[in-house]
C-alpha cells in the first residue's frame, strides 16, 4: 500500500529510508487492563521518532483526500493522533470527550457499550454547520464509540466524510457499525 517512507531526521539525526512495518513498533500487552484482553500499546510507536513521523505521514496521506475542515479526536488516545495531524494538514482540531470533561455548553450523545452505556460530548460551538469533520481514534474495536462520535458530529451539523484509526481489530467487525467510510493503517485479524 505504501512505498518508501522517508524521514528527514530520525532519533539519531541519520534519517530513515525504506518501507516501515508499523506493527513492529506497536507492543501487544496480554491481560491488560484485565485478564483475557490483548492491549495494543502505541506508546512504543510514539517514542520512536522515525515510526512516529512515518505514522503521521501515512495518516496525512490517508486523510487528505477527504478534504477535512476539522479533525475530531476521540478521548483520549485519539487526541494524540488528531492534534498533530490537524496541524500537519492545516485544519482545525476538536475533542470528543466523555461526560463532564469539557467546559461551557456541550452537546452529548448516550450510546450502548457491551456492558452498559456511556456518553460522548462536544462543545456546542466547536463545529459550524456544514463543516467537513473526519473522526480520528487510535483503535477501532467494536465500533461503538466511533459510531457515537459520527452521530454526535452530525447532530451538531457536521458533514462526516470519513473516520480513521491507526489500528483496526478487524475480527471484531467494528467498521460494520459505522455509517461513514473507514480506513486504518494497521489491521489485526485475531
Amino acid at each position: 500500500m505504501f512505498g518508501y517512507d522517508v524521514v528527514v531526521c530520525g532519533s539519531r539525526g541519520l534519517g530513515y529510508r525504506g518501507p516501515m512495518n508499523l506493527k513492529d513498533h506497536i507492543r501487544a500487552v496480554p491481560d491488560f487492563p484485565k485478564p483475557g484482553i490483548l492491549f495494543y500499546d502505541i506508546s512504543t510507536l510514539l517514542r520512536n521518532a522515525d515510526a512516529w513521523q512515518v505514522t503521521m505521514g501515512r495518516l496525512a496521506q490517508m486523510v487528505r483526500g477527504y478534504h477535512p475542515d476539522v479533525l475530531a479526536g476521540v478521548e483520549s488516545r485519539g487526541f494524540l493522533l488528531a492534534a498533530p495531524l490537524a496541524l500537519k494538514l492545516g485544519c482545525g482540531f476538536v475533542m470528543l470527550r466523555k461526560r463532564g470533561k469539557l467546559p461551557g455548553p456541550t452537546i452529548g450523545l448516550d450510546y450502548d457499550l457491551e456492558y452498559g452505556t456511556d456518553r460522548i460530548e462536544i462543545q456546542s460551538d466547536a463545529i459550524s454547520p456544514g463543516q467537513r469533520v473526519v473522526v480520528v481514534d487510535d483503535l477501532l474495536a467494536t465500533g461503538g464509540t466511533m459510531s457515537a462520535g459520527i452521530a454526535l458530529l452530525r447532530s451538531a451539523g457536521a458533514e462526516v466524510p470519513a473516520a480513521i484509526a491507526l489500528i483496526e481489530l478487524s475480527f471484531l467487525k467494528g467498521r460494520d457499525r459505522l455509517d461513514a467510510p473507514f480506513e486504518a493503517l494497521v489491521h489485526y485479524d485475531h
